[in-house]
């Protein structure tokens, strides 16, 4: 997603809107005559205008629960018939998210409903609640898991042990040591579906901000030679690519120190004002003997309110360079204020780099 896409989407909290609230009650009460459609309804619009995405999945299970008759067993049921009902994947997380809330005295049944809920959504946020409960007979489950002819089960147990999950807390105890999940990564390494192996990457680049080198210890064991796994490894060390780490930079077969030189390096326009465009355009050159195989990124170090500047490395290319071979690159971007970053007035110094290495300098001044 561009950073204009993200400007332009609706708020998320707007998955969890009255209309889908109306739509999950209409749904259960269909399934289960006894589920009070309308308390549903009172519960889970509560505040919701102040109420975040996180903070309305909470609700809108706590809510399926204080309109739900019966017991554990029961609602489970009712909501395995629910689950292909709300067709939106993000929505269905509501499911698992009830799991996390009533099921701790029912790890057996829950496991199960769990593995059936991934399919519509995701449980990757609930497994982490019997994780931290019980860590070693969760984790036993999810290593079989992995071994599941379905797609969304076997990215659970990748997803759901990752040490960092992003919008859930996090597991010290594999921050602390990972080796736990080492044989749900192992069985998953060359997994046929791209969703599952960006989960195997993205657990794997979690666990290198932490013990870098037995990530690479780790991948440099494993074929290569396998696009799938090829795939997953260069994914994985996205991290580390970044800051130029030699040893990542050559379990993805790069040729070491870039042997280039820079032909021409330029940012355009040299000033603009806030929401405007830049675009960097670069020609390399090799000066080697033999074909390069070469990763091409460059970094913006964006001004800060404080009058410093913070870094940001972007992809750019990754190129194979003949000896005596130029390549011409560029890429163009948008400066303007979003989530996950504001802009300040000032000089954006940009760096040029290839293989970790920063072969040229440029910048453009961001007008007040």
């Amino acid at each position: 997603m561009t950073e204009d896409q993200t400007l332009a989407a609706p708020a998320l909290k707007e998955i969890f809107d009255r209309e889908r609230l109306r739509h999950i009650a209409t749904e259960t009460a269909s399934i289960s005559p006894a589920f009070d459609a309308e308390k549903f309804m009172a519960l889970a619009t509560a505040n919701l205008d102040d109420l975040g995405i996180m903070q309305r999945l909470r609700q809108t299970a706590i809510s399926l629960h204080g309109a739900m008759p019966g017991s554990f067993e029961h609602a489970v049921g009712v909501l395995h018939e629910l689950a292909p009902r709300i067709q939106h994947g993000f929505a269905s997380i509501v499911l698992s998210e009830y799991v996390a809330l009533y099921g701790k005295g029912h790890f057996d049944l829950s496991m199960q409903a769990l593995s059936h809920f991934t399919r519509f959504g995701s449980a990757e946020f609930a497994i982490r609640h019997f994780l931290a409960r019980d860590f070693d007979g969760t984790l036993k489950v999810m290593r079989g898991w992995a071994l599941d002819d379905n797609e969304h089960v076997r990215r659970l147990a990748s997803e759901g042990s990752r040490p960092r999950l992003p919008w859930s807390f996090q597991l010290k105890q594999l921050i602390k040591d990972p080796s736990p999940t080492a044989p749900i990564l192992d069985a998953l390494r060359s997994d046929p579906s791209l969703y599952v192996r960006k989960s195997v990457a993205n657990h794997l680049n979690d666990i290198s901000k932490d013990h870098p080198d037995r990530v690479i210890d780790r991948v440099s064991a494993w074929d290569m030679e396998d696009r799938n796994t090829a795939w997953i490894v260069k994914h994985a060390l996205r991290t580390m690519i970044k800051k130029g780490d030699p040893r990542a930079l050559g379990a993805i077969g790069t040729t070491g120190k870039p042997m280039v030189r820079v032909e021409t390096f330029a940012i355009q326009p040299a000033a603009i004002l806030l929401g405007g465009r830049i675009t960097l355009r670069a020609n390399i050159a090799s000066t080697a003997e033999t074909v390069q195989q070469l990763v091409v990124d460059y970094a913006v170090h964006y001004v800060k309110k404080s009058g410093g500047s913070s870094k940001k490395v972007f992809k750019l290319k990754e190129i194979n360079l003949a000896p005596g071979g130029q390549k011409e690159l560029s890429i163009s971007q948008a400066v303007r204020d979003f989530t996950t970053r504001k802009h300040y007035p000032g000089h954006h110094l940009i760096e040029l780099i290839v293989n970790g290495e920063t072969v040229a300098e440029g910048g453009f001044e961001l007008k007040g």
